[in-house]
This record gives C-alpha cells, structure tokens and sequence, in this order.
C-alpha cells in the first residue's frame, strides 16, 4: 500500500507539471508527424445525460446545436487533411457520439475520403443499440464499439442517474448479447471502485460480463478529478481507494486467462483497437470541441466552448486553444509509461526514436520499478514487461495521468 501511495504521489506531480499549460508556447497546430502512424480523436461532446463522474467535455444534447456542431466538425477533417496529415484509425468519443447516428455516419464517411483509414472505433450508450443505429454504423465501416456500461448494478446506475436513460444491468446485459458478433470488437467500459460498491457487488457485474461472451472489458478504476469530487459525493457518497488495489485483482482473478491483457486494465480475446489508443498511437490529433492531441511531442488542446469552436471552424481555422511542447526527458517519460501500460516496451524502437538519450534518463527509472518487482526484463526480445505486481502499479499511474488530464479539462472550462 505504501508503495502504491508513494507511485501515485510521484505521478501526480509529474503529470499535473507535464499538462499544465502556462500559455508560454504558441497556440498552433503541430506539422504532422513524419514516417509515423497517426490515429484521428474526435470528440462529440453532446450527452443526453451528463453523468456526475465524466470530466470529459460535455454539454446537453440540442439537435439544432448538434448538427451545426457536426458540420463544423467535418469542416475541420478537411482542414487536417489540407495541412497534409493522414491517419490510419479513427476513435471518435464523447460525450455521446451517437446522439445523431446520421451526422456521425456522414462524419465517417468525410474521414474515409479524406485519409487512409482502417479501423474505426465508435463509443456508444446502451439505449443507442437499436437495430437501426447498428446497421447504419456497420455499413459507414464502424470496426469496433465500446458501450458504456459502467456497472449492471441497479442500485449503482440509479446513483449516478444512468438507470432510468439506460435502463436496468439485466437489460443492457441482454442487449449486449444480441449484438455479439456484428462487429470485429464489441467492448464494454467498465468502472470499479464506486462510492458504496461491495466485492460482491463487483464479481455480480464480472459474472455478468462473462455471461455475455463480449470480446473485450475495459476496467478502469473510478477516476475522480477536483471538478467532479464534490458532485460524486453528493450524488454517490465519499470516494475511497481503500479497496482499489483489492478489486483490481477480483477484475484479473475473474477475467484472465479468458481474455488476455491489452493493457493494464484492458482485457480481450483477440487484438484490436483499444480505449486507450495512447498505447499503440504515440501520435494522434485531437478534433472537436475539447479535444486533446499529442503530435511530435507536442500537446495541445481545441477550444472548449462549442459556440467559439463553431464559429473558429466556419472561418477556416484550426481551433487550437492551448498547446504544450515536451522536453526531451518528458516525451521520453510519457512513451516509457504509456507503452508499458500495453505491457510491453521494446528497447529498439526507443533507441531509434531517442538516441542515448533514452538510456541516460530511463535507467534509473527502470532500475526503480525493477527494485520493486514491477518491470522484468526479456533479454531475447529486448523489451521490458510489466509483471503481475507492476499492472496494478500501472493503473494507479494511469489513474494519476487521466486525473491530471480531466483536471486540465476543468481549467479550459473555467478559461470559457
């Protein structure tokens, strides 16, 4: 526990130093990446709901509003494409991507004619799983969907006001294996460690999971930023990580070895895409409306007021609001943790990317989580691995780093 507390206070600092954005650096859209993949975030911020735990950017669905948003949002695929960038995937997230599933498959079919794409991921709730809303987003070539779920307990869904929108866990338990097989990867989000939830509680939602047969579980610890802290409070009860650790291990005991580790706290039968594209993209542009990218070490972020964005966009700008450019050490810091979170970092391609650069500054850093029995070495493969003890060491870290990033969020909402 001591050495969970101590990971997670290092991290903390670091990531609330690396994503804090003094307005030092220029406000503009990086080139793109030279000989490297790229995936496309876009972000669709409108919600039916807006849950008290998301720090994501996020407002209430106004049709109106949401098709002007979507023309807006098209507008700025095309500028990306005449600033000379391509992408090889699409994740498009939210917010709720599929309030308006015609605008978002227009949308998709805009990316497709303007970049090389092959494999597009879409995040949905589980009251948009109609038969209609699947075909349409089969035939626009969605190859993978993430639903959220977030927890099949009644009690848990009425708390954080997803019950009466989305219906009971048996419902959405059913509905997810009705769908089972359309696409290449149907995923389910998944959260552990709610205000008031039991071990108990949690094997019921695992039990249910594995009774869907789904092909792949994101399970991410509940995540509380300074913006959402007191409004979880009051609507769920007060946050604790006394049992994180704990129910992380009931999450691996129950799912492994049926599903095998995409990343720390991604678990599928097969390979594929990933909530987490951080892990297999080390550059990926962010569009819409509070949309956050990384492309050559540089973050940045678009502006968070919808209306500004709209009207940014419509004058033929990239609405780049704020942008941070990594030192060296920082860069080399982010990729160490974020492909480890894959569980894997391969040595060669580092050195390549780095130089001896690499080696002077991570040496130590390995040599630490080596120490505590939290990164082995394959001397065959020359990778680094994360053992069974540094995964869960890598959810708190990865918990650290999303914190620090939904509370960037918080301030560019202020800044509106």
């Amino acid at each position: 526990m001591m050495i969970e507390r101590f990971i997670s206070w290092v991290a903390r600092r670091n990531f609330a130093r690396v994503v804090s954005f003094s307005g030092k650096d220029k406000a503009i859209l990086p080139d793109p990446p030279l000989g490297r993949t790229c995936l496309l975030y876009l972000h669709v911020p409108f919600c039916e709901k807006l849950c008290p735990y998301c720090s994501f950017n996020r407002i209430t669905f106004d049709e109106s509003l949401c098709r002007e948003y979507f023309h807006a949002l098209r507008k700025e695929v095309r500028l990306y494409r005449e600033k000379g960038f391509d992408f090889k995937g699409i994740y498009v997230g939210g917010g709720t991507p599929t309030v308006l599933v015609d605008e978002l498959c227009e949308t998709i079919l805009t990316v497709k004619d303007c970049f090389s794409v092959n494999e597009i991921s879409i995040e949905t709730n589980p009251n948009h799983l109609t038969d209609q809303n699947i075909t349409l987003l089969k035939q626009a070539g969605v190859n993978r969907l993430s639903v959220g779920v977030q927890s099949f307990n009644d009690g848990l869904l009425k708390a954080m006001e997803r019950y009466e929108k989305y219906g009971s866990g048996n419902e959405m338990a059913e509905r997810l294996k009705e769908i089972g097989g359309v696409f290449d990867t149907l995923n389910a989000d998944m959260i552990f460690n709610f205000p008031g939830q039991t071990r108990e509680m949690l094997e019921h939602d695992i039990g249910t999971l594995m009774g869907t047969d789904i092909d792949q579980v994101t399970y991410y610890p509940l995540m509380v930023s300074t913006g959402t802290q007191s409004l979880i409070t009051s609507t769920m009860g007060e946050h604790s990580r006394t049992h994180e650790n704990e129910f992380y291990q009931v999450i691996v005991e129950k799912l492994v070895p049926t599903y095998e580790y995409s990343s720390a706290w991604c678990f599928s039968k097969k390979k594929g895409m990933i909530d987490e594209y951080v892990v297999n993209f080390s550059d990926y542009a962010g569009l819409g409306s509070g949309s956050i990218g990384y492309l050559s070490g540089t973050c940045y972020a678009n502006s968070f007021a919808v209306s500004d964005y709209i009207a940014c966009v419509n004058r033929g700008e990239i609405p780049v609001m704020a942008a941070r450019c990594f030192t060296l050490k920082d860069q080399m810091l982010y990729e160490f943790v974020m492909k480890l979170f894959g569980g894997r970092l391969n040595l060669n391609a580092m050195r390549q990317k780095y130089g001896n650069e690499w080696d002077c500054y991570v040496h130590l850093i390995v040599f630490a989580f080596r120490a505590i029995g939290a990164v082995g070495y394959d001397a065959v493969a020359e990778e680094y691995y994360l053992t069974p003890r540094g995964r869960y060491y890598w959810v708190a870290i990865m918990r650290e780093f999303f914190t620090a990033v939904n509370n960037f969020r918080d301030f560019c909402r202020g800044k509106c």
